[in-house]
């Protein structure tokens, strides 16, 4: 990691996800506190995107919120795909990050991803997306 990267604070962008309530469960609803999840989105952030990062994704969320509220409505905890355990990202303000990355640096994602993770978990948020660029086998 660079250390123009590691100034990318993980609790600041984290933060900025979090403003969006609109976007998010409720926080009773959330999950991974450890931000597993968020530290591997973030090591997918260039060493040029990292200045104003949390900017681009605030426009990022605010450019998408359509779609974002009809994933969270139709995936998101409560919903009737959600009550078979699967789409957990769905709803939790790490997957603002996650998907911010999928349509930026898709496949710096799944790689970063299938490094440290399971797949399944991006696999169902890359579905209910619907990005440009099918990753998953």
């Amino acid at each position: 990691m660079s250390t123009e990267q590691a100034e990318l604070n993980a609790g600041e962008v984290l933060a900025a996800a979090e403003r969006f309530p609109w976007a998010l469960a409720a926080p009773r609803e959330r999950h991974w506190p450890d931000g597993e999840f968020l530290d591997v989105a973030l090591r997918t952030v260039r060493t040029e995107e990292c200045d104003g990062y949390i900017e681009r994704l605030e426009a990022f969320v605010e450019q998408h919120r359509a779609r974002l509220e009809e994933v969270l409505r139709g995936w998101g905890p409560g919903s009737r795909p959600a009550e078979f355990g699967r789409y957990a990202l769905v709803g939790q303000p790490e997957t603002l990050v996650i998907l911010e990355r999928m349509e930026t640096n898709p496949f710096g994602l799944r790689r970063q991803w299938e490094k440290e993770l399971e797949d399944v978990l991006l696999d169902d948020l890359e579905f209910v997306w619907g990005p440009r660029i099918r990753l998953s086998r």
